[in-house]
This record gives structure tokens, C-alpha cells and sequence, in this order.
């Protein structure tokens, strides 16, 4: 049984085919969701050192979630990007583990705001963002007005 097997959450290069794949997947699930303009695909690049970090999470050999952050030091914030779980591992931790890992290298690199930007179609993600901790706020950074748009933030310990 797949849950017996040990999970791992380490840094992953967004390039990784297992990485590629997954960031595939969460395209055609948002595109089924919304029109092209209010999908916001960070590209791998922005999601590596220096700049941002990625990481991963396994069952077994399995990459099951993924997620990154774009840091905006000069700004005083990280933005949450690329955030995605397969449909199986829906439920079972996956995503809060991701976000757990995610805020802490916001905190280790001095940073106190994390941000994200979701959208509307997609309850359980805004449900967890609510139960992290993550309140709505206006649009930031290069971000305009969307109706299908909820931008949110956390302050960070």
C-alpha cells in the first residue's frame, strides 16, 4: 500500500523531468480552470537559487508534490509559486508539508511576508491557505485586478 511508503520533502530543481512533469500537470488542470490571462506559470528559472527555491515531495520513488518560492528581498516577501499535489496525495498532508518548507526558507533568509496569488475555482487550496494562516489582500507585485483572482499573505514568524 502506497501510504506505508516513506516520505521525503528535499530541494528538487525545477527542471527535473519529475518536476517538469508535475508543473505539466498543474498547467492543464489551471487551464481547465481559467482563461490563459489569469494563469501566472512561473518558468523553472525563477524558481532556482539565488533567486527562489523548489522542492519536492516523495512516496516511495514517487514525486508526489511540488512547490516553490520567488523571493522579492528588496521588497521584504516571498511569493508561493507552483504549488501542486497529485489528485492521489490530495488530503493526506502533502501540500501543508510543502508550504511548511517553503515558509521556513522565507524565515532563513530573513524574509517575514510570504505571498501567494490562487484562484476561485479552487476551494480546498483557498481552504488551506485559510487554515495556514493566510488572509486575503489586495493585488502585489506585477499582479492587476482579477475576478478570478484571491491574492493572500501571511506574516511570517
Amino acid at each position: 500500500m502506497t501510504a506505508d511508503l516513506p516520505v521525503r520533502l528535499a530541494p528538487l530543481d525545477p527542471g527535473h523531468p519529475d518536476a517538469q512533469r508535475l508543473m505539466a500537470l498543474s498547467e492543464a488542470y489551471m487551464s481547465a480552470l481559467y482563461p490563459s490571462e489569469s494563469n501566472h506559470f512561473e518558468p523553472a528559472d525563477g524558481l532556482r537559487p539565488p533567486g527562489g527555491s523548489f522542492h519536492g515531495l516523495w512516496r516511495g520513488e514517487r514525486l508526489v508534490g511540488c512547490g516553490g518560492v520567488k523571493v522579492f528581498e528588496a521588497d521584504g516577501y516571498g511569493e508561493i509559486k507552483r504549488l501542486f499535489v497529485l489528485d492521489s496525495e490530495r488530503g493526506r498532508g502533502v501540500a501543508r508539508q510543502l508550504m511548511a518548507r517553503l515558509e521556513a526558507d522565507l524565515v532563513e533568509r530573513g524574509l517575514r511576508i510570504a505571498r501567494l496569488e490562487t484562484g476561485i475555482h479552487q476551494p480546498e487550496a483557498l481552504a488551506l491557505y485559510r487554515r495556514l494562516g493566510y488572509v486575503d489582500r489586495e493585488p502585489f507585485g506585477g499582479y492587476a485586478p482579477d475576478p478570478l483572482s484571491v491574492f493572500m499573505e501571511k506574516s511570517l514568524p
